[in-house]
């Protein structure tokens, strides 16, 4: 059943690339109307551009905000804009593709990129930033990730903002236990065990075994290896016997230093849980920090990057990167470049970001004083962009990762908490499927 899941999903891609070329011919559309195989031009950089918001409702105000700001700076540039649940961008995106009526420029998170970049549909961007005020101000690692995840040859993606994965901890908790602040591997199984009181229903840690549980399995794993690339050739790392013996110890902390409710635990209940006061860490990104902050208040909770080794390395996944495309068949590529431009600006990334309670994109805004104040989000993003930090590129551009990441290994790792599974199965299984979508993309790139 799972591989015939990937078959038509491949085959749903390859109709929609058929389809791209099919209209090439006939495709007219103007004003950012266009479908993927229109080539569009550079028009006056004036007039009227389209813009979609893939994360329309949680982000219409403040993109109404920097638009206003847009237009007011540029006064003969007016922006329609178009909000996108997020839940329904990529399907909606899809459908342009192949229909027509494409934007001039669009929000592509590094989960979709790949599959719209793969049909066409996206203006190659590295020319164009070699040329613009932000050349030199957009954090490299976060300019990495995007340019992976559209498959490695070209930016397609001017990233805005991320989130990272945090470590959060108790502080009253920690104090009162005597411990220092889990900032490395070691600190925090020894905090883990250390705080855990099953008797009392007190735990050390929480973690994720529910939906979402790969992600933060892998950092954990590659957190401790050491490893710093996905792939060894065309061959996963994901089963590095030192991934493996990380893993294990990971995974050991169940039951023994952590709810055993964990196992069927996502994020909405993982943070609830440990808002409720009884657990010391949490592994979750910056955005339930308002949630905690809610539930505990400010001086009871921190949240530091995700444990470095005992040198000071640290090694994390790629997250997800929300940013800015380009669309090809654009009537206004120059108009709308501009809006990009100004969007990832200093001032208007700060406010963005802000907003979003993630990390922005722009290194200029790391000084801003609203990060100054929010220690988790100034935290990361020293992390993010520091020099000892190790970025493990995620391969979202595989057509197969979503489907082998969640629905094929989420069952599985469950499995690997309640022993009915070894980790070096899981993770030989996992690396297995994913040699062969490497193997399977590179034949067809």
């Amino acid at each position: 059943m799972k591989s015939s899941i990937r078959t038509s999903r491949r085959a749903a891609l390859a109709v929609a690339v058929g389809s791209v070329l099919a209209l090439t011919a006939t495709a007219c559309g103007d004003d950012g109307s266009g479908s993927a195989g229109d080539k569009g031009n550079e028009g006056s950089g004036k007039g009227e551009i389209t813009f979609w918001d893939n994360n329309g409702g949680v982000r219409t105000d403040i993109w109404k905000q920097i638009i206003a700001d847009f237009e007011k700076k540029n006064p003969d540039i007016k922006v329609n804009y178009v909000g996108i649940p997020a839940a329904s961008a990529q399907s909606k995106y899809d459908t342009a593709i192949q229909g027509g009526g494409l934007p001039d420029v669009g929000g592509v998170g590094t989960a979709m990129l790949a599959e719209v970049a793969v049909q066409g549909a996206l203006e190659p961007l590295d020319g164009r930033l070699a040329k613009s005020p932000l050349k030199g101000r957009l954090s490299q690692n976060l300019l990495d990730s995007s340019k992976a995840a559209g498959g490695g040859d070209q930016l397609y993606q001017i990233p805005t903002s991320s989130n990272n994965g945090t470590l959060w901890y108790r502080t009253d908790l920690f104090e009162k236990a005597g411990l220092d602040a889990p900032t490395t591997w070691d600190t925090f199984y020894a905090a883990a065990d250390k705080l855990t009181d099953k008797g009392r229903n007190e735990f050390g840690f929480t973690i994720r075994g529910g939906e979402g549980s790969i992600a933060p399995a892998l950092d954990a794993a590659y957190g401790q290896s050491g490893i710093t690339s996905f792939w060894n050739g065309d061959r996963t790392t994901v089963n590095d016997p030192k991934n493996i013996a990380a893993l294990e110890k990971y995974v050991a902390l169940y039951k023994k230093d952590t709810p055993s409710a964990d196992v069927n635990n996502d994020f909405t209940k993982m943070v609830a849980q440990w808002d409720s006061g009884t657990i010391g860490m949490l592994s979750h990104n910056l955005g339930s920090y308002q949630d905690h902050l809610k539930a505990l208040g400010a001086r009871k909770f921190r949240g530091l990057p995700n444990p470095a080794q005992a040198d000071g390395t640290r090694v994390q996944i790629s997250n997800p990167v929300d940013g800015l495309s380009l669309f090809k068949s654009g009537k206004n590529k120059a108009a709308a470049w501009k809006f990009i431009e100004f969007a990832v600006s200093r001032a208007e990334n700060s406010k963005f970001n802000e907003s979003a309670g993630q990390i922005p994109a722009n290194t200029d805004a790391a000084g801003d004083e609203w990060i100054q104040k929010a220690e988790p989000t100034k935290l990361a993003a020293a992390a993010l962009n520091g020099d000892g930090t190790k970025i493990v590129q995620l391969p979202y551009y595989l057509p197969d990762w979503n489907t082998i990441s969640k629905a094929d290994n989420e069952p599985n790792f469950q499995k690997v908490l309640l022993g009915k599974m070894s980790v070096r199965d899981f993770l030989d299984l996992l690396a297995d499927q994913l040699n062969k979508a490497q193997a399977d993309w590179k034949a067809n790139h």
